[in-house]
């Protein structure tokens, strides 16, 4: 009996311990169905669910937890769930809405839109600004602009329905048309235009460095300058100078000034009044470095391409548009006495009486090829003692010093000679004149820069090959040589109109141009 009721215990343990796993089985794969019933009840949700909004964050209420919202043009009041930190939210980015307009998350900046061109910052920060249609509109910076310096001229991303600047724009366009730098160039380092200098410095210094003696004798400083002559005289140095030499005169601080470099040609724009917004941001530019005291001058080189005479026919007569911009904003500079405007022109016969008239550019100063002496003077600036001279040469010649003498004199003498042998054009002009043309009638500082690099050149060419080191004579007459075949080679690839260009004849119209063998 007793062996009986043994095993009967242990067959119902065994029993009890198979339902056991059979329950555990069963357990886990109930589990299993209800986690699996709920991610598809989670889908389901998912899929029936009402689509989601967005809108653009304008301000909020940390004590009512609620938020101003841009909705589809819309301005709405919304709440914001409690786990959304509402103080970090700044305007301009996007939040999620739920369907019931409950405003659930934060997103980034929106990064397309419309672009504008700021016009005036206001005091309080707000933006004035304009599109492509002209129209002024008002915007509020974005968080995203947060300590950023907004400009006149600058580009921005705007979210027109909101009335918010997102971000500056990095275009290429103005900075390729304007080159913003402080320049160091002084009235020593320019050679052959002494008196062209002392003309300029009378003209524009004496007026800034002494203003209370000029309002006593009932004078004002000129609003700006033409220098005028043939390429490669010297004209964008001369202005740099200019610069330069007002800081000093102004003692604005670390001596700064502003050297607006303009590009004539490349600001005409395609697009109708885009150039003369360009012309207006300039001048915005110039008068903000102007209002910080420090001098600021506005350059334009080559003047002639931008502002033709109007009804000249020429460019589709866009200067009818483009010369009153610069008009209006020459006059406009008047009591901003830390301004200059200076332009540089080849053919200022062109260019728009108007422009040219007292009270704007009323300044003219001719800079003309250097003659001989000032081709010396120029040569000097570039052939110093820094650089290697041949100890042959330096024997020859009684050192450094006799070298460079003779060098001079040696390029001078090659470029300014006058013989049959170095005739190199005859030049025909619209009114039956001749002109031969020598070489010395294309020197120009440009042309004894252009020089000296040739004869480095050979210089460390003959080192490389011979190791031969240092600048010899040959190197000077070989280097004039590789010059004059370069402009023989002139007539072959520049239109005969150009050449008045060259020759820095005003009004003189070339009808051909032959080359003497």
């Amino acid at each position: 009996m007793a062996d009986f009721t043994e095993a009967k215990v242990q067959e119902l343990q065994q029993e009890a311990i198979s339902l056991a796993h059979k329950n555990e089985r069963l357990s886990a794969a109930l589990a299993t169905a209800r986690r699996r019933l709920e991610e598809l009840q989670e889908q389901i949700d998912t899929l029936t669910r009402p689509p989601g909004t967005y809108g653009t964050f304008l301000e909020g209420d940390m004590a009512s937890r609620e938020a101003d919202v841009m909705v589809g043009g819309r301005r709405m009041c919304l709440p914001v769930v409690p786990t959304l930190p509402l103080g970090a939210m700044r305007r301009g980015q996007l939040v999620r809405l739920n369907e019931q307009m409950l405003v659930i998350s934060a997103a980034d900046y929106e990064q397309t839109g419309a672009l504008v061109y700021v016009k005036e910052v206001l005091a309080d920060g707000r933006i004035v600004a304009t599109g492509r249609s002209d129209d002024s509109i008002v915007l509020l910076p974005a968080g995203a602009l947060r300590g950023q310096r907004i400009r006149i001229g600058d580009v921005l991303l705007a979210d027109l329905k909101s009335s918010t600047a997102l971000e500056i724009i990095q275009l290429s366009e103005l900075d390729d048309l304007l080159l913003e730098e402080e320049p160091d160039v002084d009235y020593s380092d320019i050679g052959g235009l002494n008196d062209q200098i002392v003309e300029i410095r009378d003209a524009i210094e004496l007026p800034f460095a002494h203003p209370e003696t000029f309002r006593e004798h009932g004078l004002r400083p000129p609003k700006g300058v033409l220098l005028y002559g043939p390429p490669g005289c010297g004209k964008t140095l001369i202005a740099k100078a200019v610069a330069t030499s007002l800081a000093r005169s102004k003692g604005s601080e670390g001596d700064k000034a502003y050297f607006l470099n303009i590009k004539g040609p490349e600001l005409l724009d395609k697009y109708v009044g885009e150039t003369e917004r360009h012309i207006r941001t300039i001048f915005a530019r110039a008068r903000e470095k102007a209002t910080s005291g420090m001098p600021v001058v506005v350059f334009f080189d080559e003047m002639e391409s931008l502002f033709r005479t109007r009804g000249s026919g020429v460019s589709s007569d866009v200067e009818t548009t483009i010369v009153p911009q610069l008009l209006a904003e020459i006059d406009g500079v008047e009591q901003l006495a830390n301004v200059i405007v200076i332009g540089a022109s080849n053919r200022e016969d062109m260019i728009d009486p108007a422009i040219l008239r007292p009270g704007r550019l009323d300044v003219k100063i001719r800079i003309n090829r250097p003659d001989r002496e000032g081709t010396i003077d120029i040569f000097h600036k570039y052939l110093t003692d820094k650089l290697p001279y041949h100890e042959d040469e330096i024997a020859r010649y009684g050192g450094v010093g006799g070298v460079i003498e003779h060098l001079i004199t040696h390029a001078v003498t090659a470029i300014f000679a006058t013989d049959d042998s170095d005739r190199m054009f005859i030049v025909t002009f619209a009114d039956g004149s001749q002109h031969t043309l020598y070489f010395s009638d294309f020197v120009s500082g440009a042309l004894v820069a252009n020089i000296v690099d040739r004869v480095k050149t050979v210089a460390v060419k003959d080192y490389l090959a011979l190791g031969e080191r240092g600048i010899r004579t040959a190197h000077m007459t070989q280097a004039i040589a590789q010059e004059r075949r370069e402009h023989e080679n002139l007539r072959a690839t520049t239109d005969p109109e150009e050449w008045a260009r060259v020759l820095g004849r005003a009004g003189a119209r070339v009808v051909d141009v032959a080359a003497i063998d």
